[in-house]
């Protein structure tokens, strides 16, 4: 493999990983109904074990509610339950044709948990993108051991590789920021 496919390989995975984390940022809840909350609950559903957007249209009809109308009624049942098993803590109003989830406004203490827990999956982008870093200047090192390339292409390689991680890094701190302000908004 030759230097610039080594540069182009990882700055892929740091733009996958900054995707990943971004993505991660959207689970956490900020006192707004949003249906991406819903993402990872699975409905069993006839048997199968089915995401929640499978068996159901997820809408906001208010800023702090979520509507679930499934796309059978007999599913009401297994929705509810799938939510209550949940960690997401909220209690699901079966009207008999839909699902209401109300989203309570966020506490101080409720605030200071999802920073916390952002931080927590910043900090996790962060090492995703130090990993692909390292892995990268072991094939630089490798190459060099091997003599297909100069000490001198190592270290100008390592050199951009070192400004693609900072660069990506500073992104993900840049989203975090974003999510911690709307984390913070009353």
């Amino acid at each position: 493999m030759t230097i610039p496919d080594l540069l182009k390989e990882a700055e892929e995975k740091m733009k996958k990983s900054l995707e990943a984390t971004r993505h991660e940022f959207t689970l956490i809840r900020t006192g707004r109904a949003s249906p991406v909350i819903l993402e990872h609950v699975t409905v069993n559903y006839y048997g199968s074990d089915l995401p929640i957007n499978q068996v159901a249209t997820i809408t906001v009809p208010e800023p702090r509610q979520l509507l679930i109308v499934p796309f059978d009624r007999n599913a009401l049942g297994a929705i509810e339950k799938a939510i209550q098993k949940s960690d997401l803590n909220l209690t699901p109003n079966n009207d008999g044709t839909g699902i209401r989830l109300n989203i309570p406004a966020l506490t101080e203490e409720r605030r200071k948990e999802f920073i916390k827990t952002l931080h927590k999956k910043a900090e996790l982008g962060h090492a995703a993108i130090r990993n692909i870093r390292h892995d990268c200047i072991n094939h630089l090192r490798a190459l060099t051991k091997n003599k297909e390339c100069s000490e001198d292409e190592e270290k100008r390689a390592a050199e951009k590789v070192q400004k693609l991680t900072d660069q990506y890094i500073a992104e993900i701190d840049k989203a975090a920021k974003l999510k911690e302000q709307e984390l913070l908004e009353v």
